[in-house]
């Protein structure tokens, strides 16, 4: 019997261990199988190679559970150790198997998982003791037992295994029972080892007998180990690739199309990633694509190897060349990363553009479902961003579908200003924005739908891209306004039709919470609505943008800014202003005389002081009374129309209808519209 101390440099390395090797300690089980899995792929590449002469036919791993005695067991029938191999591989901690069997058979080892010697070590996470019975695959060798209770101390001696291949008993620990529990064990085999390439078999295939489930004499192989991503594309169908869907994404509605990766220089790495119906839910979580090396799963966090904008897909992806730390559960900072990264950024562009150009029905067709998912790319990804201009589509209000390029070839000859500046309008609710749309249309212009999440944002980066060119939306300004022609549309009011229109319908709008109202005066034609209600595209972009950018909030916190304008070519617009300036001249102008005399004189003592040095305490004086005197007399002037307004039923009317057409009218006022609405009828 021999015994020893285990080769490591500082007797604490188990519980450095036990606590910290790994993020959770079910992970020693996949570790368990995985080595296992290791011991039969070296069995056959041995054999590949011609040192091995033997039966590679029916090679598996077996776990097993023995609750009475407390014991977890991973066993294989693979390649065995030799009491030498163990005391170099498992009495020195971090000396890999793995790693030197693959150096000397590189060409033909591809398929061994192990790269770091301590998933052995992960056992002792859970276990009080840990036990290797092997038997090497040599002629002659001899059977192999090897014990340790997690100090550095170790037994090691002959026993009386006969069949070729490795047993690792863990005696689980008391705090750790839930190991020995069927459910658990079945569970953690599902998540870490469906897809192994060698058959695991836990327990028995069960049968409904007498009212329940018995075990039959089949074993319950868990795992697939040929699973879809490591076959040809051209021997899958469609339904294979839907069936495997819904088996890693249960309870999901069909995919929209897939990408299977397939690539084997610089890199290798293969996969397959699903296209989920997203329509306006960027709902990016970091576990709908699972990441794996040879067929062993790694982990679901996959930052760093799949862009963040892909995060929206589902699927998985597998390469041997992804540099893992020694859980395997955490990527490290790699240019191997970062070229696959960008191989699967292009190989999704690449499939996109294929659909768009074989199949432009079916890509409109699917577009709403996917269309937040190439903006985010676009938005957060430069080199996507390039591909995908050349494939990515806008829809109107009338829903058809165009390229970025085919639509600007559309709207260039008509919606180009005066500036040459090209206008692309838009609405976001066709509905609530009906007016405003139409408006457009019946100018010969074409208004865009933009009402998707990412929407404020992607007409952003289109301005950017797009030189000359902004965007719109029809209810920012009066449609004369937003695509500036040589036609003046501004109105003939004189100064004492302003003056007074102004304050006759501003003291009228009620009382919004967080919005202010600037009257505008426009002549839009006789047929064109009497008030059009339009709100700052500058203001409301700036608003929309905070919720999307830190450092913005201060936007979201200020008013909304509209624009009242007076269509004053309509007939009931030009018969209001002319009633109230004939009712209100005789008092309003005295006012405006008095105020432009006072203003004036004001100007002329700002204006002694040229040197700009200050002027004499006198002369503050009496611009300060002057500046009271206009104050009152305009205080004066505003009472006096918001007297005679009170009784205008129909400048209510005209405000109302528009806050109305722009969902603005709410409570009290709404009520009062009401009520004054069926007061006109009578």
């Amino acid at each position: 019997m021999q015994k020893g101390t285990i080769g490591v440099t500082t007797t604490n390395i188990f519980p450095v261990i036990k606590k910290f090797l790994y993020s959770d300690h079910e992970i020693f089980l996949r570790e368990l199988v995985s080595n296992a899995v290791d011991a039969t792929q070296k069995l056959k590449t041995l054999a590949a190679a011609g040192e091995f002469n033997g039966n590679t036919e029916g090679l598996s791993v077996r776990v097993a559970l023995d609750k009475e005695a407390g014991t977890l067991t991973v066993s294989d029938n693979g390649i065995g150790m030799t009491a030498e191999e163990v005391d170099k591989y498992i009495n020195q901690i971090a000396f890999s198997g793995a790693e030197e069997f693959l150096n000397k058979y590189k060409d033909n080892a591809s398929a061994i998982i192990g790269h770091f010697g301590l998933g052995f070590y992960s056992a002792f996470m859970v276990a009080k003791k840990v036990e290797i019975r092997t038997l090497s695959y040599k002629e002659g060798a001899k059977a192999v037992c090897w014990t340790c209770d997690g100090s550095p101390e170790f037994e090691m001696g002959d026993c009386d295994k006969v069949e070729r291949g490795t047993d690792i008993v863990v005696y689980i620990d008391d705090e750790e029972k839930e190991f020995l529990e069927q459910g658990r064990i079945a569970t953690l085999l599902g998540k870490y080892c469906k897809f192994l390439p060698v058959p695991v078999v836990f327990g028995k295939e069960q049968e409904w007998k007498d009212g329940k489930y018995v075990d039959t004499d089949k074993d319950k192989v868990i795992n697939d180990i040929e699973p879809l991503w490591a076959r040809k594309p051209a021997d899958l169908k469609d339904e294979d690739y839907i069936k495997f869907y819904h088996a890693i994404q249960p309870a999901m509605e069909d995919p929209l199309f897939w990408i299977h990766l397939n690539v084997d220089y610089p890199f290798t790495l293969t996969g397959i990633l699903y296209f989920p119906k997203i329509k306006n839910n960027l709902d990016i979580r970091k576990d709908r694509i699972q990441l794996y090396c040879n067929q062993v799963f790694v982990t679901d966090s996959v930052e760093g190897v799949v862009p963040d904008f892909l995060m929206l897909l589902q699927g998985v992806i597998d390469s041997p060349d992804i540099p893992l730390n020694v859980s395997r559960s955490y990527l490290q900072s790699d240019r191997n990363v970062k070229k696959i990264s960008s191989y699967i950024t292009k190989k999704v562009a690449a499939r996109l553009e294929e659909i768009a150009r074989n199949d432009p029905k079916a890509f409109e067709e699917k577009w709403n479902d996917i269309k937040i998912f190439i903006e985010y790319g676009m938005l957060s990804d430069e080199k996507f961003c390039d591909s995908a201009m050349k494939f990515a589509l806008v829809e109107n209000v009338d829903k058809k579908f165009f390229k970025l390029d085919d639509y600007k070839k559309l709207i260039e000859a008509n919606q180009t200003d005066k500036d040459g500046n090209l206008v692309y309008l838009y609405a976001t609710d066709k509905e609530a924005q009906y007016s405003h749309i139409k408006a457009a249309t019946d100018k010969g212009y074409d208004v865009l739908l933009m009402d998707g999440q990412l929407d404020t944002p992607f007409i952003g980066m289109l301005e950017q891209k797009n030189e000359k060119s902004r965007f719109a939306r029809v209810d920012a300004d009066v449609i004369d306004n937003l695509i500036r022609k040589e036609t003046d549309t501004q109105s003939q009011l004189g100064e004492l039709e302003k003056t007074i229109t102004t304050t006759l319908f501003k003291s009228q709008i009620p009382a919004l919470d967080k919005a202010d109202f600037m009257i505008n005066f426009a002549s839009l034609g006789e047929s064109e609505q009497a008030v059009v209600i339009t709100q700052s595209e500058y203001m409301r972009r700036m608003k929309e943008m905070a919720q999307f950018q830190p450092g913005m909030g201060f936007y979201g916190e200020l008013p909304d800014s509209y624009n009242f304008t007076l269509n004053t070519s309509h007939q009931v617009v030009k018969k209001v202003v002319d009633s109230a300036v004939e009712a209100l001249k005789d008092v309003v102008s005295p006012l405006d005389r008095q105020i432009a005399v006072l203003e004036g004189e004001i100007k002329v003592i700002r204006d002694s002081d040229k040197d700009n040095k200050g002027l004499p305490d006198d002369q503050k004086h009496e611009i300060a009374d002057k500046e009271k005197q206009v104050k009152e007399l305009r205080d004066k002037r505003e009472d006096a129309i918001t007297d005679y307004a009170t009784g205008q039923d129909t400048v209510k009317q005209l405000i109302d209808i528009a806050l109305l057409g722009n969902g603005l009218l709410k409570g009290a006022a709404l009520d009062n519209f009401l009520r004054r609405s069926v007061d006109l009828l009578k």
